[in-house]
């Protein structure tokens, strides 16, 4: 089964370049974020067309998740269980013997702001819900932009990134409490010393230059492990015309053992 997760920065924008990349690449299941969609201009019948059922969760302009499938989707969930966040910011549902959550962690702006206390008290609401859902599912992927790069080993340049945003011990004890759930960074498992990015800022040339950061996670329960066969980012999706400013990270496991 191939898995990805792509942050999209505007679905409406990118929609060729996803129908083209699912078609190319034949992935079962496709996770996006920053869909910045509502609902209702979800492109359902584009994706049926090319034979995937989407569960999505938007709003206009920023933030949207979504998770595209040619396998069933069961148990769909959408936003926190009561619903109270108002953001768009998670959905999950199970494929075959899979428990598959999407998501897109707040930025957090920058140390200190309100924004990053949000992103912080955000992480330890997913850790919650995380416990909940490993109890029922054993087999699970936490998959998305996590605004987060784990280690200095994914970044272009940890002096000058220093501990800033992204980078900050806070963050990254957030995401560490994730690990310590028993998930596993399935990239950093079979790459352990490779320097990559799933990130380039459009600025300054960064793709061009190769400067960049590793933010966009696959995250799998220890389960899985037995089953790990492939993991890669796609940097051929972010040297496209008008791309996206992240590219997809691709997982490919096998069937059941």
């Amino acid at each position: 089964m191939k898995i990805a997760s792509w942050n999209v920065n505007s679905l409406k924008v990118r929609l060729p370049q996803v129908l083209d990349w699912l078609q190319a690449e034949e992935a079962d299941v496709l996770c996006l974020q920053e869909t910045k969609l509502t609902d209702e201009r979800f492109p359902v019948l584009a994706l049926q067309e090319i034979g995937y059922q989407s569960l999505y969760h938007g709003q206009s302009t920023y933030n949207g998740v979504a998770i595209l499938s040619r396998l069933p989707l069961q148990d769909p969930r959408c936003d926190w269980p009561d619903g109270s966040d108002g953001q768009a910011r998670i959905c999950a549902a199970s494929i075959g013997d899979l428990r598959i959550i999407d998501v897109y962690v707040p930025n957090g702006q920058a140390v200190d702001s309100d924004k990053y206390r949000y992103k912080l008290a955000w992480l330890a609401r997913l850790e919650g819900l995380l416990r909940e859902e490993l109890q029922q599912s054993p087999n699970l992927l936490l998959l998305g932009d996590f605004n987060i790069a784990p280690t200095d080993l994914d970044v272009h340049d940890p002096v000058a990134w220093g501990e800033d945003i992204l980078c900050s011990p806070a963050e990254r004890t957030a995401l560490q409490r994730l690990f310590d759930l028993g998930l596993i960074d399935l990239f950093r498992h079979q790459h352990p010393e490779t320097r990559a990015w799933s990130w380039w800022d459009y600025r300054a040339a960064g793709f061009r230059r190769d400067i960049g950061l590793r933010i966009d996670l696959l995250l799998g329960s220890k389960t899985l492990l037995p089953r790990l066969q492939e993991v890669h980012i796609d940097r051929a999706a972010r040297a496209a015309e008008r791309p996206s400013d992240h590219a997809p990270v691709c997982l490919t496991l096998k069937e059941s053992v």
